[in-house]
């Protein structure tokens, strides 16, 4: 019995993959490359020995799909895949809700067709909106404010809906909250095609000189520096989350929301600041002006997941900078 990773050459999903196999899962990727490359799956290999089965497919495509399941008898699946970029978001929103729910929708439907019924659903923290105060709880009310973050409440309104109708249905909803940090032998990290839409891959491509100049958004908040606060976890913290996740959904029906963070803020000045101290390089900097729709402060509580999955974060943010400086370092001297 395997597991399905969709997006599994991506980011979050690389980092989970290392983890299943390590424990000794058999895994299966579907991945369309969009913002992926293919040698991560050399790299995956290097680190844990083994090279997970991997198929180059877009959700979209229903019967390619189906193909896998019928291939391999597939026991849970955990499901990254989606496009992410707030921004642009806004400026396609069709092709987000096309991608990201119908991607969803296909994927569903042979679950059930095939009854594969444990799943974790790669959420965000973006579905607490504007108008809730830190720590954020999982019973909080819901709102979004751009088209990525309103594609992740619609598909966990869709998965509650799926558990109501059927109560086979064992599914965990991970609202992530800001990812950073690499896989310790440099090999895996954070490596976005074309301009970085998140902080520390812009900070990194700012300290090997690949960009000029950070641009950070505010710093005019009530924080401790002004710059806006959130809560960075360690990317093989969360990807160990997803283990936990799985074996949590493999026991329990329903459909759980579970915050997957450390429970910290830190602000945008102190990421900058401890990513110099790891790297010893000087990162430049401006102030530029607040964006629509960013809040200032942002952090889990992470309770549930202690109390649920026996879970917690373990790296400081430290480690998080120094282990992506390390993957930046021997990408640029690749």
């Amino acid at each position: 019995m395997g597991i399905l990773v969709t997006g599994g050459t991506g980011y979050i999903g690389s980092h989970t993959v290392v983890e299943l196999l390590e424990i000794g899962e058999e895994v299966i990727i579907v991945d369309n490359l969009c913002n992926s490359s293919i040698d991560v799956l050399d790299k995956i290999e290097m680190i844990t020995g083994k090279r997970p089965v991997f198929y180059e497919i877009d959700l979209l495509d229903k019967e390619k799909l189906e193909f896998v399941f019928k291939e391999h008898q597939i026991e849970s699946v955990i499901h990254f895949a989606g496009l992410k970029a707030v921004g642009e978001s806004v400026k396609i929103p069709l092709t987000y809700y096309e991608n990201n729910i119908t991607g969803t929708l296909n994927l569903c439907k042979i679950m059930e067709k095939y009854e594969c019924r444990n799943l974790v659903f790669s959420s965000s923290a973006t579905v607490y909106g504007m108008n809730n105060t830190a720590p954020f709880r999982e019973d909080m009310p819901l709102s979004t404010t751009n088209p990525y973050g309103t594609t992740k409440l619609m598909i966990e309104n869709i998965l509650r809906d799926l558990y109501v109708a059927n109560h086979d249905w064992h599914i965990v909803l991970l609202r992530y909250f800001n990812p950073i940090g690499a896989h310790e032998s440099g090999l895996l990290g954070e490596n976005p095609k074309g301009i970085p839409n998140n902080l520390l891959p812009y900070v990194m491509q700012v300290a090997i000189g690949k960009l000029e100049c950070l641009s950070i958004y505010g710093d005019d908040y009530d924080t401790k520096d002004g710059t806006g606060v959130r809560d960075y976890i360690h990317v093989v913290d969360l990807a160990k989350g997803h283990i936990s996740a799985v074996e949590y959904a493999r026991k329990h029906e329903g459909a759980e929301a579970i915050n997957l963070g450390t429970g910290n803020g830190y602000s945008v000045l102190e990421v900058v600041k401890a990513f110099e101290e790891a790297s010893h390089k000087h990162v430049n900097y401006r102030i530029a002006p607040r964006r629509d729709g960013d809040i200032a402060i942002c952090y889990a509580d992470a309770s549930k997941a202690k109390k649920l999955l026996n879970w917690e974060a373990q790296k400081t943010i430290d480690e998080m900078c120094m282990d992506s400086y390390r993957f930046i370092e021997k990408l640029a001297n690749a």
